[in-house]
């Protein structure tokens, strides 16, 4: 009697601690299990990022992902905040765009603590520790400004609206700090090195939004003269340049030259209305390559570190080519 009592007791003891360890998050989850994923969104600064947030979206609710989505109306503690509550929820995996580069390797942690993957979307972060995050997915925005930068330089004399000798640059820079403006501007930079007439005269953050770009420009009509050309870190501080450029009594395209990054609707039409000069491509629509990292993550499969998206760039008759067809 006393060998059965045992037993039983030994029987309750191994169950109780099957249940206790069920309480714990699984290494990684079957690819047919539900998965849930939060996602912390810069903000809605752009037309780029509102085409983002709905690919995501979109993509989330085609592959059966349930998504716990968050605006950080670009600021990083707001990030911070949301990256907490969807570790505090105990989501599968975390993915979101960073507002700027630093300042991430202490909620990433403690993400890598709770055991949930994170994958960085659009936007790189600066950590010397890699295993924080699992991939990024995103363009390379120094090949975007190199190509921007490449465009004006074979321009030659024809840069030169003024027809002085030089071409006098004004910079829209995005977002002080953020990925996209430090590396655009870099890749920019050393591009244009190939034509020493080239020079960057002024640069200021219109903070990738249209009123942003408006206003700095028309700062830097009244305190630059002559200028030949704008470069714009994305298409809506371009289309803000437009309004001031077109506010004094010039003419967008002509009397001052326009390069922008992104390639949206809005950006693409004034392309091909001759207001803008270039626009290279930087593809929003990262929602159904991000759904399938998530699943292989959550699965415990191996992903690559780094996932580029496949972009071109445009000029004013690839526009007119491509804007009927365009998605966003």
């Amino acid at each position: 009697m006393m060998k059965r009592l045992m037993a039983v007791a030994t029987g309750l003891v191994l169950v109780g601690g099957l249940v206790g360890c069920g309480d714990d998050k699984p290494e990684s989850k079957a690819a047919s299990d539900s998965i849930t994923m939060g996602f912390a969104q810069v903000g809605a600064e752009s037309g780029w990022r509102t085409a983002n947030t709905k690919s995501v979206q979109e993509a989330a609710k085609t592959a059966g992902i349930e998504l716990k989505f968050s605006d950080a109306q670009q600021k990083q503690e707001n990030q911070i905040k949301s990256i907490r509550s969807f570790i505090q929820q105990k989501v599968d995996v975390i993915a979101f765009s960073p507002v700027v580069e630093t300042g991430w390797d202490t909620v990433l942690m403690e993400a890598k603590r709770a055991n949930i993957p994170v994958i960085l979307t659009d936007r790189a972060v600066d950590s010397k520790d890699t295993t924080l995050y699992k991939s990024f997915l995103g363009s390379d925005f120094v090949v975007e400004g190199k190509k921007a930068g490449e465009w004006l330089v074979k321009q030659g004399d024809a840069a030169d609206v003024n027809h002085d000798g030089s071409i006098k640059v004004v910079e829209l820079q995005g977002t002080t700090g953020a990925a996209p403006a430090i590396d655009r501007k870099e890749g920019f930079e050393e591009a244009m090195k190939a034509n020493p007439k080239i020079a960057i005269a002024a640069s200021q953050t219109g903070d990738f939004t249209r009123d942003g770009g408006k206003k700095v420009m028309e700062s830097f009509l009244k305190s630059q003269k002559d200028i030949d050309v704008v470069f714009a870190h994305n298409d809506d501080m371009g289309l803000g340049a437009i309004e001031a450029i077109e506010a004094a009594g010039l003419k967008p395209g002509k009397d001052v030259q326009i390069i922008t990054i992104d390639a949206v609707k809005d950006g693409m039409t004034a392309l091909a209305d001759g207001k803008i000069n270039y626009i290279v491509e930087c593809n929003p629509l990262l929602g159904p390559q991000l759904m399938g990292l998530a699943k292989k993550v959550v699965a415990g499969e191996e992903v690559p570190a780094r996932v580029l998206t496949e972009e071109t760039v445009f000029d004013q008759a690839a526009a007119k080519t491509a804007l009927s067809a365009r998605q966003y």
